[in-house]
């Protein structure tokens, strides 16, 4: 794995993911309790879809199936939205 490639990897796993998983958790808290709305269970459905293309892209990397430009490029807009919600 490159620099940049294990750079992505790591943002993914240990980042990204995670932060996924929590608000996944927080939303299935909201649904348990009846307490949801409709963007609730938006939020929930476009997160579960989040968290399978994260998941896919970091078996990519793990197979070396995406480029050095490709992982720059995804790398970057990751960084750009975490620093957006801050």
């Amino acid at each position: 794995m490159t620099q940049i490639q294990q750079a992505l990897y790591d943002l993914i796993s240990q980042s990204v993911l995670p932060d996924v998983e929590d608000y996944m958790d927080e939303l299935f808290e909201i649904i348990a309790a009846k307490k949801e709305t409709e963007e609730d269970k938006q939020a929930l459905s476009e997160m579960q879809e989040m968290k399978d293309d994260f998941t896919l892209m970091l078996k990519e990397l793990e197979n070396d199936e995406l480029d050095d430009e490709e992982c720059l490029e995804i790398f970057e807009e990751i960084k750009s939205m975490i620093e957006a919600e801050q």
